[in-house]
């Protein structure tokens, strides 16, 4: 307890601070300030200092529209070195994996405030649309911007998810969008958005999506054994993969001087049928899900001085979910759990010398977890984090560097048969470095050279720790540590039809110890328990290319080409090579050596065109790299042309989707068929 109160009270110090001086150093607007409404344009100027030392992937505006996505995990795809565990369907669970480090690593950030799930560590991207994104973008490492909140130091990687802000031409009060998708399997997804503003500093925003689908689709299953006889060939119909969903959103966003702040609401209701694997011949599944989120949060960021900048995030969460599964052939179960977070954080940078910053950031959180289930450990969690980061730039050298203290202290309940044992605290606490460099040899070229060094960890889960009879509250966190060299180079043309040409490309190099895994426990067959004895290397280049052309006529092209090659090999047991079926170095599970995407977009006037390609080559679906366990490559192809027209003030735009175009039979996981040629139309109305 006396750390709980000595941790609490250092947290409100830190926080409270900034808040101390602020009456003195605010300016007051003036009532008679008049403000002019300005369209929309761009600015051009010159680099902030510190802006990407280590560039992102983003996908934005036109071109995130464009995309045959609905969902955040449908674009993340076109990222490279990014894997996507995705169980097919309309409502199906889609995770996202960056650089073969596990999911758990990934930092998932909505509007600079991270998504959490201290249950089982994963975010289903597939519950968050597109319709009310504006920008994705991913770092490896982490966000080249010291001034954030210490959990953005605090992932081996992390995609952010900006909504879309108001934006108002001159003299308009509000903007009314109205979208309407339906399709293949059964879709009906009409969404709303109305921006209003509500005066010169101060805008709001609402946004509706509904989601309802059956979810069926045929697909062919079809095995073959490794001495190339078929086992078997057939058509069947996906089952039990329907989805009926609510999303609402709200927010408030305002302005003050030299600042900003917003505040914000989200809920998102669904039911959905969970397909289940193809085995054993069972062609259809009877387990249900219920999903209820809601979180509010907010955001105030102000420069209180020449030198001094202050941003605070809060934000409370809760998470219902019920699992059904009423198959009492293998086990009856009907599981509830109820997940609680609150958050709040403090960034502090204050400017040193005009080419050197220094950030403060410190984040507390507090989560628990509730569920039906026996002798349940009712887990709580404070978490501490301390960040203290610098930016430097010298010439054409820019270089940032932090360092991130987490202490975490757990506490829960011990419990054997129907006893109450009393409470068990954990404590935990680690101080992680990362550092990065950008060099630019040439003054008068766009050509950089980076460099980064992060070590990093993920604390275990809820379920890791804590799930009834599985978990074990012993476990240690999991270690990544990320070496990574790249270069950037873009041209720019003029007076020819090329525009631009960027070309990225880094080599890393990933080791994550003590790997959380499970392994049998005892001679049950579904008796397992969490340990530390996972090890898993990583070597891999990411290469990325984007071409801008502008043709006669005003057609413009835009392309974009990933690629990744990986190597991700299982160290965990050197004994385990005896014998042809052995898992030691091994490419892990669901990782292919070559993966890549492609993207072409034609826009002439209102039409456009866009073309996408995913390719995903040869692995294995278990560490042991032999033919009972290889996966054969997959790709698909999408396309999609759209129509975009005013009548008077009302913007009206149509779009026709071919997803997989060539009708693809393939699996991301084995047993579990994706769907072959399917379409979408959307209609969209802007007023």
């Amino acid at each position: 307890m006396t750390d709980i109160l000595k941790t609490t009270a250092l947290l409100l110090l830190a926080i409270a601070i900034p808040f101390l001086s602020w009456g003195a150093t605010v300016e007051m607007i003036a009532p008679d300030t008049m403000m002019v409404d300005l369209d929309e344009f761009e600015v051009v100027g010159v680099q902030r200092p510190y802006a990407e030392v280590i560039p992102s992937q983003r996908l934005s505006g036109d071109q995130l529209e464009s995309l045959n996505s609905h969902s955040v995990a449908d674009a993340v795809r076109y990222f490279s070195g990014v894997q996507i565990k995705d169980y097919g369907g309309v409502g199906g669970v889609k995770t996202v994996d960056i650089r073969s480090m596990g999911t758990n690593h990934m930092g998932v950030f909505y509007d600079g405030i991270q998504l959490g799930n201290a249950q089982n560590g994963q975010i289903d991207l597939g519950k968050f649309s597109l319709d009310n994104i504006e920008e994705i973008s991913m770092y490896n490492g982490q966000k080249s911007e010291i001034f954030q909140s210490a959990k953005d130091f605090g992932s081996a990687g992390t995609i952010y998810l900006r909504t879309r802000y108001p934006r108002f031409p001159s003299g308009k009060r509000y903007n009314l969008n109205l979208t309407f998708r339906t399709g293949s399997f059964g879709l009906l997804n009409p969404s709303v958005r109305l921006e209003y503003r509500l005066s010169e500093r101060v805008s709001a925003s609402v946004n509706a999506e509904y989601t309802n689908a059956h979810g069926r689709y045929k697909f062919r299953y079809r095995k073959v054994f490794s001495d190339g006889t078929l086992a078997w060939d057939t058509t069947a119909v996906r089952q039990n993969g329907d989805i009926e969903a609510l999303r609402l959103e709200a927010g408030v966003f305002g302005y003050v001087n030299e600042g900003k702040w917003n505040v914000k609401a989200y809920y998102y209701d669904s039911e959905k049928g969970i397909p289940g694997a193809i085995v054993n011949n069972v062609w259809k599944n009877s387990q249900r899900q219920w999903d209820r989120n809601f979180f509010t949060q907010g955001s105030y960021q102000q420069r209180l001085s020449e030198r001094y900048e202050l941003m605070v995030n809060a934000k409370y969460a809760r998470d219902y979910m019920r699992y059904l599964n009423p198959d009492t052939t293998l086990m009856y179960l009907d599981n509830q759990f109820w997940q609680d977070e609150l958050y709040i954080s403090t960034a502090n940078k204050y400017t040193i010398l005009r080419d050197w910053d220094v950030n403060l950031s410190v984040d507390y959180q507090w989560n628990t977890l509730d569920a039906t289930l026996t002798n349940f450990a009712c887990p709580t969690r404070h978490s501490l984090l301390a960040a203290l980061a610098t930016a430097y730039r010298w010439q054409r050298l820019k270089a940032q560097a932090s360092i991130l203290g987490t202490f975490v202290f757990d506490h829960s309940k011990i419990i054997s048969g129907s006893d109450y044992l009393g409470r068990r605290t954990n404590k935990f606490s680690r101080f992680t470095p990362a550092v990065f460099v950008s060099y630019q040899p040439i003054e008068d070229r766009d050509f950089n050279l980076r460099a980064f060094y992060k070590r990093i960890f993920r604390m275990p889960t809820f379920n890791d720790l804590y799930y009834t009879d599985i978990g074990n509250a012993d476990l240690k966190p999991e270690y990544a540590t990320q070496y990574n060299v790249g270069l950037q180079h873009r041209w720019n043309f003029d007076r020819t039809i090329f525009k631009s040409f960027n070309v990225t490309a880094d080599a890393y190099y990933n080791e994550v110890t003590d790997k959380i895994i499970a392994v049998p426990k005892g001679t049950g067959q579904y008796r397992w328990m969490m340990m530390n004895i996972g090890e898993v290397h990583i070597t891999g280049v990411d290469v990325t290319a984007q071409l801008s052309m502008l043709l006669p006529y005003d057609i413009a092209i835009n392309g974009q080409l990933n690629y990744t090659y990986q190597t991700a090999q299982d160290y965990s047991d050197p004994t385990d090579c005896l014998d042809e079926a052995g898992t030691y170095k091994g490419q892990i599970a669901y990782i292919p050596w070559h993966s890549g995407s492609t993207i072409l977009n034609a826009t002439w006037r209102g039409i456009g065109l866009n073309y996408s390609f995913i390719y995903v080559g040869e692995r294995y679906h278990n560490s042991s790299n032999i033919p009972a366990n290889y996966e054969q490559p997959w790709y698909t192809h999408d396309l999609s042309a759209s129509y975009a027209f005013n009548v008077g003030k009302v913007g009206l735009k149509a779009t026709l989707e071919v997803n997989n175009l060539l009708n693809q039979q393939y699996e991301v996981i084995m047993n579990y068929p994706m769907p072959g040629r399917n379409y979408k139309l959307i209609l969209k109305v802007d007023i």
